[in-house]
């Protein structure tokens, strides 16, 4: 699926690409009176490269593991072509990259769209091509095609590349009139649709499936305009190295396949949780997580996991609910049977914080036992996976993927092998024989998945929740540029 969702966010617009690089053509000085590497050169000579970006989900930001992001991740890549270091100012909007980028920095990466009429900048080829997409809030029926945007408080930002379908959209719809924003994000503006204050927003479609399901009531409306492309922007004046070094470095990912597995890894798991099930995960995570958050953060401390993902393989059992039973009588809000509980020394699995320090304690006794060559996430996605099917169905799959040629202690490779735990042509081969092997895949990547939303709303409360704290008297509106309708 994410291979299928990849190649549709790329491939579908290679017209686009062909179009861009025609520009770049034009907007390339046919002679200049610098040198060709000085920039390039003042660069390598310093040992690191300065790089303006925006702070958000879909650029650059902190991490479970550090600094992550689509465009990081790039840069990051590309830093170590050059053989210098990362210096990062993610302070920017939109509107500030640019000018940045031609005073004092060496590259922009901010999801900039690929414009012919910049001064004092170079583009570097296409990265990706980015859909403008009408979002409105839940409720308002009939947003379906350009016309029933007519009348509504309508919102987007400026420098984002998303005001050139609005333009266009008013050159057939006179009346048409938005804001643009010179502050706020992505996120801040699903926020304002979300309370009122817009009924509608013109964002890119692969930012909508990164924040979507923070944002339960903001709907998906329709594609406007055609696709923009983002691209890397360079000074110009500086000589052309730099341009042609990161346009060798990203036609190499583009050529080795690197650039789709990057677009799948950060934007290609929206379908992982079906919408209506995001939107009960949210209103448990107000009304239920509360109660057990301090429960979850002391489980963490004693055996060293992140309490989010403590908290979020809680969600995946049982929905935070401390009744719960299944069919096979397990039970508790980690839904431990009874020999794992007296194994772990618990005494009443519906106590929510005995099963969470079982479960907890469980889990790092499957991790302490894995082979020590598993190292890392991978290490952690199979603890988890065995916690859901069993260590022995875990070697076994280790083994069937052996079978395969693949790598037993990379969980890319396990998980390809658990599903055929299924199949009588492979279960047959193993020690412990069948399981149903897609169920621990699922369970993996759901918990990776609420984890991340976990993550993301506590780190959002207050970044991308600003808009909040507001003075009373103070008028939101003012952070946006209105757009009129034509004369």
């Amino acid at each position: 699926m994410l291979t299928l969702i990849c190649r549709h966010f790329l491939a579908r617009s290679s017209y686009y690409y062909a179009l861009t690089a025609i520009a770049l053509l034009v907007m390339m000085p046919t002679f200049s009176f610098v040198p060709e590497g000085e920039h390039l050169e003042q660069i390598r000579q310093r040992d690191f490269i300065t790089l303006h970006t925006r702070n958000t989900p879909t650029t650059y930001y902190e991490g479970r593991h550090g600094p992550t992001g689509f465009e990081y991740e790039l840069m990051r890549r590309f830093a170590d072509r050059l053989g210098v270091s990362l210096n990062i100012d993610a302070s920017h909007h939109p509107e500030s990259v640019l000018p940045a980028v031609r005073e004092k920095g060496d590259l922009g990466a901010a999801a900039l769209p690929l414009l012919t009429d910049t001064p004092g900048i170079h583009y570097t080829r296409p990265i990706i091509n980015m859909q403008p997409l009408v979002v409105y809030r839940r409720g308002l029926n009939g947003i379906t095609e350009p016309s029933d945007l007519v009348g509504l408080s309508l919102g987007t930002l400026s420098g984002a590349g998303t005001s050139k379908a609005l333009r266009e959209l008013q050159e057939d719809y006179p009346e048409l009139s938005w804001r643009e924003s010179h502050e706020l994000e992505v996120a801040e503006l699903l926020a304002q649709i979300e309370d009122g204050r817009f009924d509608a927003a013109v964002i890119f479609e692969h930012q909508f499936r990164i924040n979507r399901l923070f944002f339960k009531n903001v709907e998906h409306g329709f594609p406007l305009g055609d696709p923009v492309s983002m691209a890397w922007a360079v000074p110009s004046g500086r000589g052309l190295g730099l341009l042609k070094a990161a346009n060798r470095f990203l036609e190499d990912l583009q050529q080795t396949g690197a650039l789709d597995q990057l677009v799948a890894r950060y934007f290609g798991h929206d379908d992982y949780l079906e919408y209506v099930g995001t939107r009960t995960f949210l209103t448990h995570l107000d009304a239920r997580l509360p109660r057990f958050t301090e429960d979850f953060k002391q489980a963490a401390e004693n055996t060293g996991f992140d309490w989010k993902l403590l908290a979020a393989i809680g969600y995946q059992e049982s929905h935070w609910d401390p009744e719960a039973v299944s069919p096979t009588g397990v039970r508790g809000l980690m839904m431990l049977t009874r020999p794992t509980a007296k194994e772990m020394d618990i005494e009443n699995r519906r106590d929510p914080a005995q099963s969470i320090d079982g479960g907890s304690r469980y889990l790092r006794s499957i991790m302490d036992r894995l082979p020590s060559d598993i190292t890392g996430d991978d290490r952690l996605f199979m603890a988890m996976a065995a916690y859901n099917v069993g260590l022995g169905h875990l070697y076994d799959a280790r083994k069937i993927a052996e079978m395969r040629d693949g790598d037993p202690d990379s969980w890319a490779d396990v998980r390809e092998a658990l599903p055929l735990l299924q199949q009588r042509e492979w279960h047959s081969k193993t020690r412990h024989g069948y399981a149903r092997g897609g169920e621990p895949v699922i369970y993996v990547r759901n918990i990776r998945r609420y984890y991340e939303m976990i993550e993301y709303v506590e780190r959002s409360r207050q970044q991308f929740f600003q808009l909040e704290q507001t003075p009373v008297n103070a008028d939101p509106l003012l952070m946006f540029e209105l757009i009129p309708p034509l004369d």
